[in-house]
């Protein structure tokens, strides 16, 4: 059961990120985006069983819940808590799980297996540590020819910065090893 370290707030005024002393995950991201979504969560669907709730992301120690803008956060943030603190920590179970989370992308060709290897590296070292201190991240779901589809998480999948200005600096970015690469968010 973790416990709570300390509750930060995010660049997107509707979430609040909660540090964990102990790991939920094991590098596994959780995305939902609605109640339907996290039906199989236990974590997931307890926080969507709280008024306002629209969004549950989390990874290792940290959660991201973002709500609909209508809740006052102080008194939304002690519900959020007990069950996040109810909920079971990281076991060995969830690190097995890791090798198979990408399977869609493992039927990429060699090349872009290649390809998509040298971009993971450029957003590991270069912009998911940024994402992640403001409670979101990125997934990618998929690189079709020069097109790269990838699918922000947490704080960051309802703030509108980073549809814009953050999509377009990670694809300035990403083009100083793909010069014809393109980002969509989905």
């Amino acid at each position: 059961m973790p416990k709570i370290a300390d509750i930060e707030g995010t660049p997107n005024k509707n979430a609040l990120k909660f540090i964990l002393k102990e790991p939920l995950t094991w590098g596994i991201a959780r995305s939902y985006d609605n109640a339907d979504a996290a039906k199989d969560d236990p974590l997931a669907s307890a926080l969507f069983d709280i008024d306002h709730v629209t969004n549950v992301f989390y990874i290792d120690h940290w959660v991201t819940v973002t709500q609909d803008g209508e809740a006052n956060w102080q008194d939304l943030a002690r519900e959020v808590a007990d069950p996040i603190r109810a909920a079971p920590a990281a076991s060995e179970q969830t690190a097995e799980t890791v090798s198979s989370a990408n399977d869609v992308l493992s039927q990429l060709s060699p090349e872009d297996q290649q390809r998509l290897e040298r971009i993971n590296i450029m957003l590991d070292e270069e912009v998911r540590p940024y994402l992640r201190s403001d409670g979101g991240d990125l997934h990618i779901l998929g690189l079709e020819g020069n097109i790269l589809k990838i699918h922000y998480q947490g704080a960051c999948g309802t703030c509108p910065s980073s549809i814009t200005g953050t999509l377009r600096g990670i694809e300035h970015m990403l083009r100083t090893i793909e010069p014809d690469i393109h980002l969509i968010a989905c």
